[in-house]
Formats: structure tokens, sequence, C-alpha cells
């Protein structure tokens, strides 16, 4: 089948945008739907979302990719509503039956008392159907072909989980969690605590640090604007800037930025706080790249944004 083809020239455009993932739809189908619209020479996300689920995706465009990596690794809310007694070989509802069984009779304090034994610091085994790659290769690649996979459990951190519903043959719970936490592997592993097995049957990912307060957008919406003219769309981008409030900042000044710009490397005078991440601001606060800074106050710059050479 051929790529579609598109009579429009991209440009740069750089920022950011939340994205409301459709269910049945790759994160990168969604991506390159967005990447599309906005007519971007770049894009990334930063954290895919299954086929099945809905809900934030945060979508980097231009010089916005170059933070992308930094997000991966921020906290992620969902809720979630998974089915009791039924096992699945993906741990969803879109993979084949592998196993039913009875369901018990569980009360809401019976759950509310097994969930906090999987809160904190704990080991999850990824489930055999996911993006991670084992020798190069998708895992999911290899599950397809029969291979045998046996995956080592991983280190996760939930920091909270709320019960929301829960009746003879279904729950539906709210996550907090780090980087790498599969829900589907929870909810696998809350069905087999429970001696029934459980799979998920809707996901909706809440929020992403840390764009809690940011709105989140449809595909539709983005279209509607889009027909209205780029200056429309790009109206709703946020800055590079949203990406990195929790990145420390350094000020410079006009002619530290000018040579920051240049690529040449500088030092701090006065006292300083060795750093491993920083961001470099112009006065007016524009962050102009990332950078390391050392006990001696010596610049080691990491990334630079394209309008730094202009300062």
């Amino acid at each position: 089948m051929k790529k579609a083809q598109f009579n429009f020239v991209r440009r740069p455009v750089d920022g950011l945008i939340l994205l409301d993932k459709p269910q049945d739809m790759t994160s990168n189908q969604a991506l390159q739907k967005v990447r599309n619209l906005y007519r971007a020479e770049k894009a990334g996300h930063t954290g895919a979302l299954d086929p099945l689920a809905t809900g934030v995706l945060p979508i980097c465009l231009g010089e916005a990719t170059k933070v992308a990596g930094l997000l991966l690794g921020n906290d992620k809310a969902y809720q979630v509503n998974a089915v009791l007694g039924i096992t699945t070989d993906t741990d969803d509802a879109d993979g084949q039956v592998l196993r039913e069984r009875a369901i018990g009779n569980y009360s809401r304090t019976q759950m509310d008392t097994l969930v906090q034994e999987f809160i904190g610091d704990i080991l999850q085994v990824p489930p055999v159907y996911s993006a991670l790659k084992q020798g190069g290769e998708p895992m999911y690649l290899k599950a397809r072909r029969g291979d045998v996979i046996a995956l080592p459990a991983r280190p996760v951190r939930i920091h909270a989980i709320e019960l929301l519903a829960l009746d003879e043959r279904s729950l539906s719970l709210n996550v907090t969690c780090g980087s790498g936490t599969y829900i589907r592997s929870l909810v696998r592993d809350l069905g087999e605590a429970l001696g029934c097995g459980a799979h998920v049957t809707a996901l909706r990912r809440l929020w992403v640090e840390p764009f809690q307060a940011l709105p989140v957008w449809t595909l539709d919406t983005l279209q509607t604007l889009a027909e209205r003219g780029l200056p429309e769309l790009d109206s709703v981008l946020h800055p590079v800037a949203d990406a990195l409030v929790a990145v420390p900042k350094l000020v410079l000044d006009a002619e530290q930025a000018r040579r920051v710009g240049m690529g040449q490397k500088i030092r701090i005078s006065g006292p300083v706080q060795a750093c491993e991440r920083i961001q470099l601001c112009n006065g007016e606060g524009l962050p102009l790249g990332l950078a390391e800074m050392s006990a001696e106050g010596e610049l080691t710059v990491q990334r630079l944004f394209r309008w730094a050479a202009v300062n």
C-alpha cells in the first residue's frame, strides 16, 4: 500500500499540544494526523498509548521534540475499567481469551485492602504484547510470531490507587503512577491476586505531569481549527517553556546568551551549585537550551533551541 501523498509544504512550527487520543488508533497514527494538520516539519509524542486506550497524549512539534525525552519519565494518571474472571494474551479486550475462571464474592473493603498491596515501589512484569524491545525487536512482534517470551520483572512506582466501582464481574480504578508502569499488568496482577484473573476493557489517561492544568484537544476540534487557517491552529499551541517548568532556570545576560547561541563555552562566576540539567534563559525568560553546570560554574550545553542563535 502506498503512503498517502500530501500537497502542502511542511513548515518549522514549535510547541506542544495535548491530544485526546481516540480509541482504536495507534499513538503514531495520532501523531501523524496532528503533524499533518500543523504541516510541521518535525513531531514526536511522549509516552505511547495502546490502541484501546484514550486520553492525554502530549505531542511535541519542532523544537519541542528536543525536550520530549525529559517528559517520558514523568508521572501519569489513568482511569481503567476491568472485567474479572477472564484473562487474555494481551491483558486487554483486544486479545484472545486464555482462561475463564469463577469469580468470588469480593467486598469493597476486601478490594480496598488488596489494592494497597500494589502501591509503592513494586516489581511488575510487562505484557508480552508491548512495544518494549528485546534484542532490538519489539515484544509484540515476537508474540505475534508465537515466540516463547520470558520477561523479567521491572521496578515501577505506583503512587495511588482509588477504587471507583466494583460489582460482581467488573471494577474501575483511578491509578497514579510513575514512568514505565503498565496498567494492563496491574489489572492482570490484581486479577491473579483475587484468584479469578482480569483484563482491561477501557483505559483513559487523565493527565501527564506537568500538564495537569492544560486543555486537551480532540482531532475533530483541531481539524475545525485547521479549516479556519494555520494561525487559528497555532494559537492553541503551548510554548516549549511549558514542558520545562520543573527544570531549574539560569538567566543569562545578553553577552552570555550571545556566546551560548554561538556554541561557545561560558563559566558562571560567583557561588554556584552543580546541576545535571538546567535551562538557560535570556533576560525575558525565554528558554535558549539545556545545559549541565559543574561545581566550578562551567556550562556544558546539552541542547540548544533554534532561536538561541539569534540572541
